[in-house]
């Protein structure tokens, strides 16, 4: 099985914010999520290409990511190459976006949490540019709401982001870093 988590924070006053653009890229994808309090998470599980997938929006709010990864991937047995994390990246220029594997948190709390808790950080990130306008604070600047031009702009990306976890499921990290990371 694989695992997709989109990261993000719980409740209305979230909605729409820089730091929620994994719920946000995961919502564009599929549908239906039910909560699972056991796992702390909302999940939805497919068969996508006849591939099974797990579909996860922790809700542990983003700094306790970790808690409901390590609940989720003990219980279903899922292997650490088999996970892929969607997170917002300040370092990246707005509406670009990188595949990783096995590299640091980046400072980021939520991808601190997951490493934190699976002990590695061998895992696959769908890292999504937010910019960083150094003139806010950072916690205030991701927790702030996008523009609607940046909406608009996020909008217009979804396909791509859906063509590279459809690649990260059907053909794995490598080949989707390959195929969809700018050289």
């Amino acid at each position: 099985m694989k695992l997709v988590v989109g990261l993000g924070n719980v409740g209305k006053e979230y909605q729409n914010t820089r730091h929620n653009i994994g719920f946000m890229i995961l919502d564009s994808f599929v549908t239906g999520f039910t909560l699972e309090k056991k796992f702390q998470a909302y999940i939805k599980k497919e068969t996508v290409h006849g591939i099974d997938a797990l579909f996860v929006k922790p809700t542990t709010y983003m700094n306790l990511s970790g808690i409901a990864v390590r609940k989720i991937v003990d219980y279903y047995k899922i292997n650490i190459q088999d996970i892929l994390v969607v997170q917002d990246d300040l370092d990246l220029p707005f509406g670009t976006h990188r595949c990783r594997i096995n590299s640091s948190s980046g400072g980021h709390n939520g991808i601190k949490s997951i490493i934190d808790s699976l002990g590695t950080k061998d895992f696959a990130r769908l890292k999504i540019g937010i910019a960083h306008d150094k003139s806010i604070d950072t916690k205030d600047y991701v927790l702030g709401s996008f523009s609607k031009k940046e909406l608009q702009t996020l909008e217009e990306n979804y396909s791509v982001y859906q063509k590279i976890i459809l690649s990260f499921l059907t053909d794995g990290i490598e080949k989707t870093m390959n195929l969809f990371n700018s050289k």
